[in-house]
């Protein structure tokens, strides 16, 4: 049996989450098409007959702009000492840039860990000439060559080929964690990603980069969870624009979190949304601590 952690890193907006949902067959992880919509290192665990994966999907590496954005920078280069094998995500649709060049240069060529160099978003260019041309753009970063797999996070396409070469690099072990384990997120960690996704797929511009959620209560029963939370914004104006005319911006994004929720814990979910104002918390040691964003570095 093999067995082992593997860490998911690359640039913001690649795929890593997408990704991850897809190998699992099932959401732990939120995803959007924005900027810093992971943001804190998160575990999937895959168990099947070959053995147990535990993936970390990690935040986007980007040059931070402020606290927030060290912590960010933080749980992805946390996430590789411990790894037996490091997935490289990039978009194949795309030629190497900066942000994957730092990557290599910064975290990955240093690394003794083994890497798979994983190409997303293939399907979207239909010239074969400029996938290859792309890859060898990604190619030419390292210095030695690395198995690349070429894949779809979106469709699963090429998925069994990627768990086939995880698989290959894995070492022998017992499993790490129970069987039907998927992730170690509680349910209050799932609630507060889900409520923010909502508000990052129904906001533009600042406010999904200036959200941040607490759950102040979440009370189980055998007929519903009862949840209450605050969503916290930097300015007046955020929060005005949050709760929206009457209300009904604040309503959208609590109904389709909690259909969501309900999905997920299979029965009602009573949730309730408050909007706060915390002045440019992402700046604040002490603040982001209190919202759970602080890295532990043993």
């Amino acid at each position: 049996m093999k067995s082992g952690f593997v860490t998911i890193i690359g640039r913001p907006n690649v795929g890593k989450s997408t990704l991850l949902n897809q190998i699992l067959e099932q959401k732990i992880v939120i995803a959007t098409d924005k900027a810093q919509t992971t943001r804190k290192r998160i575990k999937g665990i895959l168990t099947e007959n070959r053995g147990q994966v535990v993936f970390i999907d990690t935040p986007g590496v980007h040059r931070p702009l402020n606290k927030l954005g060290e912590f960010l920078m933080d749980e992805a280069k946390f996430a590789l000492p411990d790894a037996d094998l490091i997935l490289f995500l990039v978009d194949g649709a795309e030629t190497a840039g900066k942000g994957d060049k730092w990557i290599v240069e910064n975290l990955l060529k240093s690394t003794k860990i083994p890497i798979i160099l994983v190409m997303n978003k293939v399907d979207k260019i239909k010239n074969q000439q400029i996938i290859e041309e792309n890859l060898i753009s990604y190619k030419l970063l390292f210095d030695e060559n690395l198995p690349v797999v070429r894949i779809s996070a979106k469709t699963g396409r090429n998925k069994d080929t990627l768990l086939d070469n995880i698989f290959k690099k894995l070492p022998e072990g017992s499993m790490l964690y129970p069987e039907d384990v998927v992730t170690e997120e509680s349910m209050r960690d799932i609630s507060e990603e889900i409520i923010r996704e909502k508000i990052l797929l129904n906001t533009s511009d600042e406010i999904p980069h200036s959200v941040a959620i607490a759950i102040n209560k979440y009370e189980e029963s055998d007929d519903i969870d009862k949840i209450y939370a605050t969503v916290f914004c930097e300015q007046k104006s955020q929060k005005g624009i949050l709760i929206g005319k009457g209300g009904n911006l604040l309503k959208k994004i609590g109904t389709e979190a909690r259909l969501e929720l309900e999905k997920i814990v299979d029965k009602k979910v009573f949730l309730s949304l408050e909007v706060k104002v915390e002045k440019d918390w992402r700046k604040k040691d002490k603040v982001l601590k209190n919202f759970g964003y602080f890295s532990d570095k043993q």
